[in-house]
């Protein structure tokens, strides 16, 4: 069928015409010329200084963009190659094609030779557990928990849990995530403001999922009204624990969660034990089983729960490199998926060791191809990328502003640098963004239209001034034991 074909870019066009037609016109334009826009000054030709974020931002000439949006791209990742531009403005994609002209006051960066996609989404981690990195790494789920977790959160006060949470939300912004859902254990006040400073300090866009003991529950709306609401890139959701010795308790939280209109989020099945405490069940009997519920893991679903899941439009955190770690054996992520199942993908704190999203994924792949013994099994190279953008959005309600690089959602994006030793050279670069890709790859990263990374570096971060902190607070943690 032919296509229509209209010059315009995606984002400056009638709204008559359809957004495949007018990315496929725009194909067969020439590059657009570099010359006149000075690559050292990063702005337009006699433009006008302007706050950091506030001026837009042309990122000009990528050799690949994997929008994730299948109407402004090619196949299932929404994919354009050679010389394709993105504007940002107003923290926002404004709009993708080629030859876009600078706005006035307009940085301007030459990323030739470089692959766009949208940022990362974490869709389960706490950050707070870079404080024992590598500990008890010859125990399991339960020794891990009773060996480091247990021993460490009751002594870090505000001033060293904000060294930690900082420490850990930069390495993930430098490694390309731009969103995280932080799933935070019962803290006090100060150190819930502690660690939200943390994290709106870092720059990165976060879901603060606040647990709390039963008797002190109250702390939740409180956290969330003076600490959430006034960050545009935070948000909140309610964490609980689930099975039905604590249905109680859990009906209390759902009905919390409710009450603030944010979502549930639970760990449910993460190893065998758990199946001894019935956490479905719990859900289901609470009412809380449904799409405004994130379940975490999910590791030992059976064909009833998986089916359940499925049809009831629950969303799931898949955390491969976890699970290795702390022997809780693989999740059934291809029976999800046959049932539907939104899935993201999450690190999960201090027993993934990393925010290397790029290990990630390729562990979600690794994993199912090893234990089927089958290349096509789901989550295929396509599958896991999404996973990793879009999917964790959509897993998050937010797949209408993040998680593609559709114009008019929040400019969220990374580019990456294929020209390095790990990377190079060019084959098939979907399938080396995953296979091959590594943090030191992330080249540039942009939350909210801001520039978080740059060149490799992070913007405005003394690097070594954060480690040292972290390991000044890492002091006072063995000092405490």
């Amino acid at each position: 069928m032919a296509r229509e074909q209209d010059p315009a870019p995606y984002g400056m066009t009638s709204p008559r015409i359809g957004r495949r037609a007018v990315l496929a016109g725009i194909g067969g334009l020439p590059l657009a010329a570099a010359a006149g826009v000075p690559e050292s000054d990063g702005r337009a030709a006699g433009a006008a200084a302007a706050p950091d974020g506030a001026a837009p931002t042309l990122l000009r000439g990528a050799d690949l963009v994997l929008t994730m949006d299948p109407g402004i791209g090619e196949g299932p990742l929404g994919a354009l190659e050679d010389g394709v531009d993105l504007l940002l403005r107003d923290g926002t994609i404004a709009a993708v094609g080629r030859r876009l002209e600078a706005p006035p006051g307009a940085r301007v960066r030459e990323i030739g030779g470089t692959i766009v996609l949208p940022g990362f989404v974490d869709l389960h981690n706490h950050l707070w557990q870079s404080s024992i990195r590598g500990g008890c790494a010859d125990r399991d789920l339960m020794g891990w928990l009773s060996g480091c977790n247990g021993h460490v959160l009751s002594k870090i006060g505000p001033r060293d849990m904000y060294r930690f949470v900082r420490l850990a939300a930069l390495d993930a912004l430098g490694a390309g995530v731009t969103t995280v859902v932080d799933w935070v254990h019962p803290v006090p006040y100060d150190t819930a403001g502690a660690y939200i400073r943390a994290l709106d300090d870092a720059g990165v866009r976060f879901v603060y999922a606040a647990a709390q003991h039963a008797a002190a529950r109250e702390l939740i709306p409180r956290v969330k009204k003076d600490f959430l609401d006034p960050l545009p890139l935070a948000s909140a959701q309610v964490s609980a624990q689930a099975g039905m010795s604590v249905r109680a308790e859990l009906r209390q939280f759902h009905a919390l969660a409710r009450e603030l209109g944010v979502m549930l989020n639970c760990h449910v099945l993460e190893c065998r034990q758990d199946r001894a405490d019935d956490p479905v069940r719990a859900l289901r009997e609470v009412g809380a089983f449904g799409p405004d519920l994130l379940m975490n893991h999910a590791v030992h679903l059976d064909d009833r729960e998986i089916a359940l899941t499925g049809e009831h439009d629950v969303r799931v955190a898949h955390c491969p490199l976890s699970n290795m770690r702390l022997a809780s054996g693989i999740a059934p992520l291809p029976a999800l998926h046959r049932h539907g199942v939104r899935a993201g993908l999450g690190h999960d704190g201090g027993t993934n060791d990393t925010s290397d999203m790029f290990n990630l994924m390729k562990a979600a792949v690794g994993l199912q191809r090893a234990r089927h013994e089958d290349a096509g099994v789901h989550p295929t190279i396509p599958a896991v990328l999404r996973m990793a953008t879009l999917g964790g959005a959509e897993c998050l309600g937010m797949a209408d502003r993040i998680g593609s690089l559709t114009p008019g959602k929040r400019a969220d994006v990374v580019v990456l640098d294929p020209g390095t030793l790990n990377f190079a050279p060019r084959f098939d670069w979907t399938s080396q963004i995953v296979l091959n890709g590594q943090p030191p790859n992330v080249s540039e990263v942009f939350v909210d239209g801001r520039p978080r990374k740059a060149r490799g570096e992070l913007v405005g971060v003394d690097t070594a001034r954060v480690v040292r902190e972290a390991e000044r607070a890492a002091a006072n943690l063995r000092a405490a034991a």
